[in-house]
């Protein structure tokens, strides 16, 4: 999907293809070899088109924007316990420390074969700064923390390392995944 659009609806469209052509392929490794059943992905992927980002998402891991000194999740989670949240039966807080917190509902993989992804489009301003994590960042560090180094620290690389090396010293195990994208006003690339 990594390549030039004339829309961002093409971009949400090829986003979601990729997604589900991904899913096909798992689902046919697992078919392979027995040995992998169960197994399962999380996926969250933009694309900017001009000034708007095309966004697919499956599982926990997560897409932020920091635009303007306020960090705004935009992804919600797949999980057993965000559903729980959603219903109203746990509070965040309660969510944050269930022991069933990482319980996938929806994954790329051999469970499902058409699964249900979730796209979106965003405008992209100059000066917003786009987050993809996985849940080894955002279930060891605060929002709070995060919008503090997003908001200090210059540069996406400088940010990411911080923010990784911030999981890790709290605890993370080591699959903590940190993309930083930041707008500027150019023609399109970020």
């Amino acid at each position: 999907a990594d390549t030039e659009y004339p829309s961002v609806r093409d971009a949400e469209f090829a986003l979601q293809q990729a997604l589900i052509a991904a899913n096909s392929l798992l689902a046919e490794t697992v078919f392979e070899h027995s040995e992998l059943t169960g197994m399962g992905t999380t996926v969250s992927g933009i694309l900017r088109v001009g000034d708007q980002l095309a966004l697919a998402h499956i599982g926990d891991s997560r897409i932020y924007r920091f635009r303007d000194g306020e960090l705004t999740q935009i992804t919600a989670d797949h999980t057993f316990v965000q559903r729980l949240v959603d219903s109203g039966r746990i509070t965040a807080e309660e969510a944050a420390v269930h022991p069933r917190r990482s319980v996938l509902m929806r994954v790329l993989g051999d469970v499902d074969a058409s699964p249900e992804i979730d796209t979106a489009i965003f405008d992209a301003k100059p000066g917003d700064r786009w987050m993809l994590c996985s849940d080894g960042l955002s279930s060891y560090v605060t929002e709070a923390k995060m919008s503090s180094i997003l908001a200090t620290v210059r540069t996406a690389q400088g940010a990411a390392d911080r923010l990784v090396k911030e999981s890790l010293d709290h605890g993370a195990p080591d699959n903590v995944t940190v993309v930083l994208v930041d707008i500027d006003d150019g023609d399109g690339d970020a």
